[in-house]
């Protein structure tokens, strides 16, 4: 039986040679996240960032390049809200989020854990999204999660 839509469970991983505290600190930092969150071709504002249990955070995504699609927001922006939901130093990090879009295609709460495993080298960082919104594209979502983890690698291991 297939899954719905408004129920799809994505993840992509990666081993990046950087300890699980040197990644969860990456994520903990606001500039730091702005700067290897956005997949290529995007950049990011954070409007609001309270990384504990029960933080919020507000972040602007922009395409910073012609893209196929529209933005969820606007022509070439999207907007996300959400919540820490759970932080684990150095092992997870859960949130949700909710795209500021009129599109119902877009609406839903998302949630993403990041799960970090040391390995002998270095740590495996997995994303989970769940109830991934049915306007977001397969392919684009895999694109953008493979990019976010090949950004986060640069960044970290420079």
């Amino acid at each position: 039986m297939a899954t719905p839509p408004s129920y799809r469970i994505d993840s992509a991983s990666r081993v990046i040679t950087a300890s699980p505290n040197a990644i969860y600190q990456a994520f903990m930092n606001p500039e730091s996240l702005r700067s290897w969150l956005p997949p290529k071709g995007m950049s990011a504002h954070m409007d609001v960032f309270e990384p504990h249990e029960g933080g919020t955070y507000r972040m602007t995504l922009t395409y910073e390049t012609d893209h196929s699609t529209p933005g969820k927001t606007s022509d070439n922006t999207d907007v996300t809200e959400g919540k820490f939901l759970e932080l684990v130093p150095d092992t997870k990090i859960v949130c949700s989020g909710n795209f500021d879009s009129e599109d119902p295609a877009f609406s839903g709460e998302m949630s993403q854990t990041w799960y970090l495993e040391a390995v002998p080298a270095g740590t495996k960082v997995t994303i989970v999204c769940e109830h991934v919104p049915e306007g977001i594209r397969k392919e684009d979502h895999d694109d953008g999660l493979n990019s976010t983890l090949e950004n986060l690698a640069e960044f970290i291991e420079k």
